[in-house]
């Protein structure tokens, strides 16, 4: 039975069931087969999302852009000096005169309050495409790509190396949510946010998954199915 997810925001996987998260995998599996076919789907004619690039980005502006001109809708692209985010206007008036003119809001920001601002602000959806604290669309792609390439997430293991930062974050959410179990080796000094690593652990105690922080790249490495690798400072 599908799950109504209309009006729902995307500001971390956190926020979502496991059921929200596999459905939302199960879409795009079969947006990207029907593209692929070359079939038409207009799926977001008539809409226009409004994306806020506080931080700069070739791929997520031409990801997203590309996207909703595939589906039928169009972006809008607001770049650093086009809104000044908490400069020129409040982030709060921001949000509440784009959510009448869009249908939706994707912000790449640096501060992570940016995002937790327009979402509370706004009308219509908003997408976290990046913040200092979080990254869940990026991981929703790799999940996307580890289910495509193992067919599944049960009995997966996924080492993570490289800095505890916004990627590991919202990896350890997304790996744990489906069932994955992921160990992280990060360079010490540079281990993820402790409340991050707590509700991670309680989400993977309630599924069944595992979630270890080591030092050890290659210990980390040892036996997993899946390696992921980022900056390791």
């Amino acid at each position: 039975m599908a799950i109504n997810m209309k009006g729902k925001n995307l500001v971390s996987i956190d926020d979502l069931s496991r059921e929200e998260v596999v459905q939302i995998l199960e879409i795009a599996e079969i947006i990207k087969l029907r593209h692929y076919s070359q079939e038409s789907q207009p799926i977001l004619k008539g809409k226009v999302l409004g994306m806020i690039f506080q931080k700069p980005s070739l791929r997520t502006r031409v990801s997203f852009e590309t996207g909703m001109i595939q589906l039928g809708g169009e972006a809008i692209y607001l770049g650093p000096d086009d809104i000044k985010l908490g400069q020129r206007e409040a982030t709060k008036d921001i949000a509440q005169v784009l959510s009448r003119y869009v249908n939706g809001i994707m912000a790449r920001t640096f501060s992570h309050d940016i995002i937790l601002e327009l979402a509370k602000y706004s009308s219509v959806p908003v997408i976290n495409g990046l913040s200092d604290l979080l990254h869940p669309c990026q991981v929703l792609g790799d999940l996307l790509t580890i289910k495509e390439k193992k067919g599944r997430f049960s009995n997966l293991k996924l080492a993570y190396i490289g800095d505890g930062n916004n990627v590991a974050h919202s990896l350890m959410f997304g790996a744990v949510k489906v069932g994955m179990d992921i160990v992280l080796a990060v360079p010490p000094g540079y281990e993820p946010r402790s409340e991050i690593v707590e509700k991670a652990k309680e989400d993977a105690q309630k599924i069944g998954s595992k979630l270890e922080i080591i030092h050890n790249p290659k210990e980390a490495a040892n036996g997993a199915d899946i390696i992921y690798t980022d900056v390791w400072t």
